[in-house]
């Protein structure tokens, strides 16, 4: 079957759209009437009964589309794995449908899995990942059931396992009709990812944030299925030429597709192990469950993994176009955001039991990642090697054009060097020492001079080695200020997340602070650590007029006294502290008293800070 044209694709996605569309609701009416709905429970995240089998919308949707379409385009069937791969679909789909109703063993619904993927197998659907026809066949199971899986798993808030499928799918799309030649046979792949996107649209429509409907296992199974044979099947059949640019091209991409599924069964996974829990267990423990955790709305939550998954995705388009070079720098750098990001998610108490990173954190692992991780300090120095390397590679990318061609010889020769000198500096000037979530601008001042005095020691050393032949001073002045970026954002990391969560989840009474002074910066403090307190800041009040309009801390200061029931009545303040060490007393009773004269309920309190 030959590429159609890009019209083609859109109007049969557009036809699995509308039927998913008309289905939903009808599969919603009859969820409903025969009793089919997921009841909240204290492993789960839903609030309220919601209808079931909304997979059953999605399945007739793409299947009744996909059939029709391939009898338009005169798809040949027989000869191709991709009869066994359709018919597939509906058994792993009919699997979930008995788990959504009979409840199945988690053992029993894996073995049926296994069963399913290895008749796929069979029929020639396989990876090509590797020389070895017999390890490229145990791959393909393990993707495949893999992939099943991590969606079934990703399945745990509204919108989040249907958004990320469709946008996985609208990737591996756009990468396999952007680069036809990558595969023999993308014509029906493009087809199948049509009608899926289609059908998985529809749904996504009633699923979202509030949802009416889940899509229980029988969707989520079948969404993950078939995304996960669309990437074996959309994936070049066997590796062309031994390049490790070529095998990482051919294995990031489908890995990058369908990142955000792989990280958080990986990230659950490991969680619940180090926790002793069964990872089959449900449970509020998943990345979006830690979002809402540090403040965010379910909605924004959602969002960000949507955010993962396109920024995923796009990088996975981008690398056919990227030289080695960029895209290994890319990949790394996108994946020591994802690293910080989530590790700061694993600070996250979901259970009772202490986080593994905290001090007193209870469990067999947990201690020895601890010692690694903070007082050894071991982690900080390894990552401190992969940013030197990355930041020095990085200047060579941009000082020659992103081609060093020759230059990349007396890039080797030297990095081993300007390693060495720059983790001696790094440890003389203390920066193994600090904590992260303390970092500020002392402690840049401190990364300024280490990065400084490596970078002279070393080209000291190239100067009095090689004599500085060959080498430019433009990439040591472009490393220069890369490696401070780079230690930078990854020291600030925690306190920068910390800040951002603080800003974007704002839940609690309205607070205002009268005093914008140090007193009334301290409360700022323990307003944003103390979530107990159950308070939303707005902002400040201060009698100085000189500060009115301008941000403290990030938070605007409204005004001054005579302004003062202007502000309570736009912003509906609920809390006013006053922040004042002199005359608090004094000021409590005058803001009491114009509070009762606006018959506002509002609660005036006095800080005051208790050392004892």
């Amino acid at each position: 079957m030959e590429i159609l044209p890009l019209k083609s694709y859109i109007l049969f996605f557009a036809g699995s759209f509308a039927l998913s569309l008309i289905l939903t609701p009808l599969v919603r009416k009859l969820a409903r009437a025969t009793g089919q709905v997921a009841v909240p429970k204290d492993s789960r995240w839903h609030r309220k009964e919601t209808a079931l089998l909304g997979g059953v919308g999605i399945f007739v949707a793409m299947m009744t589309v996909l059939f029709v379409a391939a009898g338009l385009v005169d798809w040949s069937f027989p000869g191709r794995p991709y009869l066994p791969m359709v018919i597939c679909f509906g058994a792993m789909f009919a699997l979930g449908l008995a788990d959504d109703i009979f409840d199945m063993d988690p053992q029993h619904k894996l073995a049926g899995q296994i069963v399913i993927a290895s008749v796929l197998v069979f029929f020639g659907l396989r990876l090509g990942w590797t020389d070895s026809k017999t390890v490229n066949l145990f791959l393909t199971i393990l993707w495949i059931v893999g992939i099943t899986n991590a969606f079934n798993l990703l399945d745990n808030m509204d919108g989040l396992a249907a958004g990320v499928a469709f946008i996985a799918g609208a990737f591996l799309f756009l990468f396999l009709y952007l680069n036809p030649n990558s595969n023999t046979f993308a014509g029906p792949v493009l087809l199948m990812s049509a009608t899926y996107l289609g059908a998985i649209l529809g749904f996504l429509i009633y699923n979202f944030n509030p949802a009416s409907i889940f899509m229980g296992d029988a969707g989520s199974l079948f969404i993950g299925f078939v995304l996960a044979c669309l990437t074996v099947a959309g994936s070049p059949p066997h590796l062309r030429g031994t390049g490790f640019f070529n095998l990482l091209s051919v294995i990031a991409i489908p890995i990058l597709i369908l990142f955000i599924p792989i990280l958080d069964t990986g990230f659950v996974s490991f969680m619940r192990k180090l926790f002793r829990r069964p990872i089959s267990q449900g449970g509020r423990d998943h990345s979006s469950h830690r979002m809402v955790a540090i403040g965010f709305s379910e909605r924004r939550a959602v969002l960000v993994l949507y955010a993962f998954s396109a920024m995923s995705g796009l990088i996975a388009l981008a690398i056919n176009y990227f030289s080695i070079g960029t895209s290994l720098v890319v990949i790394i750098l996108y994946l020591l955001f994802v690293l910080f990001f989530w590790i700061y998610l694993a600070k996250v108490k979901v259970y009772q039991e202490k986080s593994i990173l905290s001090d007193d954190a209870s469990g067999v692992f947990t201690p020895i990642l601890v010692e690694i991780t903070y007082r050894r300090r071991l982690f900080e120095v390894l990552l401190d090697l992969v940013l030197i390397s990355v930041a020095y590679y990085t200047s060579y990318l941009l000082r020659f054009e992103g081609a060093p061609g020759a230059n990349l010889d007396f890039f080797l020769k030297s990095l081993p060097i300007l390693i060495a000198c720059q983790i001696i500096w790094f440890y003389i000037f203390g920066i193994y020492k600090g904590v992260w979530e303390s970092t500020g601008v002392r402690e840049l001042t401190g990364y300024i001079k280490a990065i400084t005095a490596g970078t002279v020691m070393a080209m000291l050393i190239f100067l009095f080695v090689y004599r500085f032949q060959s080498f430019s001073r433009a990439v040591f002045v472009i490393y220069w200020i890369l490696m401070l970026i780079l230690v930078s954002l990854s020291r600030l990391s925690f306190r920068l997340l910390d800040e951002g969560v603080k800003r974007g989840g704002k839940k609690g009474k309205p607070t205002l602070i009268y005093g914008a002074g140090i007193g009334g910066q301290m409360a700022v403090k323990e307003i944003e650590n103390n979530q107990e307190l159950g308070l939303a800041l707005v902002g400040f009040v201060d009698d100085k007029v000189r500060i009115h309009g301008r941000k403290i801390l990030s938070y605007p200061v409204l005004g001054g006294r005579k302004d003062l029931e202007k502000i309570i009545k736009r912003h509906n303040i609920s809390k006013v502290i006053i922040s004042f060490k002199k005359q608090g007393t004094e000021k409590k009773k005058e803001i009491r008293k114009l509070c009762s004269g606006m018959n506002a309920e509002v609660e005036v309190v006095q800080m005051k800070l208790i050392i004892g």
